[in-house]
Parts: C-alpha cells; structure tokens; sequence
C-alpha cells in the first residue's frame, strides 16, 4: 500500500466490537470527514504496519497513521479526537497527562473490551455509503 504524508488513516481491530463502535462514533461525529480506516486484519493495514516496523498481528490498540507518523495507544485516541465535534474534541486535553498514565487506562480497557463489548467473527464490512472511507 503506498501512502502519501497527508493521509489520516485509522486502523483497528476490526473483530471488537469496541472498536467496531468507535470507528462508528467517529464517522459520526467528524467535523470533516478526513479519516480513512482499515482493519489490521485487512492487506493495507497489515502493509502500513509492516511500513511502520509493526506487528500486523498485534490488535491491542488503535493506530493512526498520521502526517508520515504512526502513532499508537492513548495518544491515538487522543489525536483522533481532536478532528471531533464538540464536546469531544476537548479530551484532546488529556494529551497533556503523562503518556504512561494515559496508557496504563487505555490498556486496562483494551485488555477488557472483548469480555466488556464482545467479539464478532469476521471483520466489518462497510455499507456502501462508508466504502470510500475504507481501505480494503
């Protein structure tokens, strides 16, 4: 998959359902849609990961892939949320707490999500109003 330094692409997992449910929340409350999102189950995240010195086998957190940088945990959510709508764009805020504070609850959520929201068997397949925002 070739990239370009300007793309904003997403990549979860594309079998939790809580992951399911933020790309959700994240096409719904875009100020601009400027986010493309990819499963790292799928062929384009798995090669960006790859580009990135990832392991396209590990789905314990969000990445995005922003402006060249791959960014990871706590600080993608946050980054993610700064292109939100109010009121959420503000926990663009939390950026400023120490990195492995932020992470430790982001990982403690991530260790819990299948237990907590479930998963499904296969990876998301967009509708057909969401399929130019997915790389597949």
């Amino acid at each position: 998959m070739k990239t370009h330094e300007h793309e904003s692409v997403i990549i979860f997992d594309g079998v939790c359902e809580l992951c399911n449910q933020a790309v959700d929340f994240i096409l719904k409350w875009e100020r601009k849609p400027v986010y493309q999102f990819t499963a790292n189950q799928n062929e384009p995240g798995r090669a960006l990961m790859q580009q990135h010195g990832l392991d396209p086998d590990e789905v314990s957190t969000i990445y995005l892939y922003e402006n060249g940088q791959m960014y990871s945990h706590s600080t993608a959510a946050l980054r993610i949320s700064r292109r939100l709508r109010f009121p959420f764009n503000i926990l663009y805020g939390f950026i400023v707490l120490p990195r492995f504070i932020r992470d430790s609850v982001y990982r403690w959520i991530a260790k819990n999500r299948y237990r907590w929201f479930g998963k499904k068997t296969s990876c998301r397949i967009p509708t057909p109003e969401e399929r130019a925002r997915f790389l597949l």
